[in-house]
């Protein structure tokens, strides 16, 4: 299987996947991900963008030992030459879908913006839209009142290793599912969407949506935009 990913939780996936005895054909990481000390530098590319990627979908396709590849923790969308490269693509979505598609932190601000009582991860199939592939299972936890931003992204963090971990086996011999279309009022929550937040400091939540916490360095453009 390949992974494609950019954070910490693409290295805890990879470490699962292998410690289950599943193969690890190819990690492609961003510069944030940089592989951990011990691992096959062999097993490993750097990328930057979805061209980066969309160059190595021929690679991706011929070193893929059992059709899968799982992005995870992933800021780059897929082109072309990776959605027609035959292999079956797989995400972990930071929200439910199809109310929250879009980017953390983003996804999780709005949704204490909101004041939901709940939040998810969601594991999907990848089409060439964003997040509205079919909806293979969710990892749901409860959101409380007085949450802050930091607190559902602590929570979104482990939701999403364990819509990874719990659905891992099913996908590889194919029990999974079954995949449904995602169901529910659409919204979307991007780049755009996260500078509008810095709008709303009139808002009773505002301060509770905002407040990033240890998140605020891995997420330095959100934590200057929002006064962080």
């Amino acid at each position: 299987m390949i992974f494609v990913g950019d954070g910490a939780l693409l290295w805890r996936a990879v470490r699962h996947a292998r410690a289950d005895g599943h193969p690890v054909d190819l990690v492609c990481h961003g510069p944030r991900a940089t592989p951990p000390p011990g691992f096959d530098p062999g097993s490993a590319r750097e990328v930057r963008s979805g061209a980066d990627l969309d160059a190595l979908a021929g690679e991706l396709a011929e070193r893929c030992t059992d059709g899968l590849l799982w992005s995870i923790d992933n800021p780059f969308l897929f082109r072309e030459k990776v959605l027609a490269s035959g292999l079956r693509l797989l995400n972990v979505h930071g929200g439910p879908l199809p109310s929250y598609r879009g980017l953390p932190p983003v996804t999780a601000a709005y949704a204490v913006l909101h004041g939901e009582t709940s939040f998810a991860a969601t594991l999907h199939e990848i089409d060439a839209g964003i997040d509205t592939g079919p909806v293979l299972a969710e990892a749901r936890f409860p959101v409380d009142p007085d949450a802050v931003l930091e607190d559902v992204l602590s929570d979104l963090v482990e939701a999403a290793h364990r819509a990874f971990t719990e659905n891992l086996g099913a996908v590889v011999d194919g029990t999974a599912g079954p995949a449904r279309r995602p169901e529910g009022e659409p919204g979307y929550y991007g780049l755009a969407e996260g500078l509008a937040l810095a709008g709303m400091r009139d808002h009773p939540r505002y301060d509770q949506a905002t407040d990033l916490g240890m998140f605020a360095d891995y997420y330095p453009d959100a934590a200057t935009a929002w006064g962080r």
